[in-house]
């Protein structure tokens, strides 16, 4: 194929895209959008550094956050200079082979956020089912193990991806519906044999994503039997406490995607606007308050937050 064909059915660059239909959002959203980067980075490089020095802190439960907001800066960073370009500069333009590159990331790290939930949720599943066991049964290396097996499928699961729309061609315009890219919405603007694509998204949704989210409902079906084996008011509120702040982080994490999803193949019936905010959503929510969640629902976070500033102001 002679360098003018490439060209003219793989497009050097994508053209992102705001939020269409409000006028004015560069203004206020850009300054927004760089203080939830700051407070995701922050958050979550905080939640790291103080389950890897406080003793207090070694605990399954805390090493799977600690993953958690590693899965989330990559994700963070894998966004922020496209988005950034976009709300600041008002840079619209994307390499073709960079937002591949960018859809292979946040699709990966979005993959393994889910499956750290899913592990989280085993983890409040064993401390509340088999208190006895959960140390025997949460150890150091299976719990590293898990963390790898989310990391790893994501990489194979996802890997794909920019392979397969690597071989289409393109001819339905350059301008995407986000500030940054995702494979749903880059294929959309393909033309040719897209089945594939179509098949293996679906399929990533249903064995990762859907999977995941069963998984951990299961958990917590299992979960409340456990708790309603309790005899006591007081022992079923306190282990319930436990499981709030998880609760609470899947369901920011796995509503937008959901809906996210699904307006992806019903994109003729949903406004653009409302597309572009569910995309930010998805995307900036979950990484800027699963440490806040956190910090603000587990006392041990609390009093080692504690112990760090009184150190530090010393």
């Amino acid at each position: 194929m002679s360098e003018s064909n490439t060209t003219t059915f793989q497009p050097s660059v994508f053209i992102l895209t705001g939020l269409r239909g409000l006028a004015g959002a560069r203004l206020w959203l850009g300054p927004l959008l760089i203080l939830m980067y700051i407070t995701t980075m922050v958050g979550n490089c905080t939640v790291i550094c103080l389950v890897r020095n406080e003793r207090s802190l070694q605990e399954p439960q805390y090493h799977f956050l600690s993953m958690l907001a590693g899965a989330d800066i990559v994700l963070s960073i894998s966004t922020l200079f496209s988005v950034l370009k976009v709300f600041l500069l008002g840079m619209y333009e994307i390499a073709f082979d960079g937002c591949l590159t960018q859809l292979f990331f946040i699709h990966t790290f979005s993959s393994m956020g889910s499956g750290i939930l899913l592990a989280m949720a085993f983890d409040r599943f064993v401390a509340i089912s088999h208190p006895l066991q959960y140390t025997t049964i949460l150890t150091d290396s299976r719990v590293a193990l898990m963390g790898l097996v989310a990391l790893l499928r994501g990489i194979v699961l996802m890997t794909p991806l920019p392979i397969l729309l690597k071989r289409l061609p393109f001819c339905k315009g350059q301008t995407l519906s986000y500030s940054y890219c995702l494979h749903p919405n880059v294929m959309k603007l393909a033309c040719g044999q897209v089945k594939i694509n179509i098949l293996y998204g679906l399929v990533l949704v249903i064995f990762s994503f859907g999977a995941d989210f069963m998984l951990i409902a299961l958990s917590y079906v299992l979960i409340f039997q456990a708790v309603l084996s309790i005899a006591s008011r007081e022992g079923q509120m306190k282990a319930l406490n436990t499981c709030l702040s998880h609760i609470f982080i899947v369901l920011i994490y796995y509503g937008p995607h959901m809906a996210i999803t699904v307006m992806h193949r019903v994109s003729h019936k949903s406004s653009p606007l409302v597309h572009a905010v569910l995309g930010n959503i998805y995307l900036f929510m979950p990484p800027m308050l699963n440490p806040i969640v956190y910090s603000l629902k587990t006392k041990q976070i609390r009093a080692a937050l504690r112990k760090s500033f009184k150190i530090q102001r010393r």
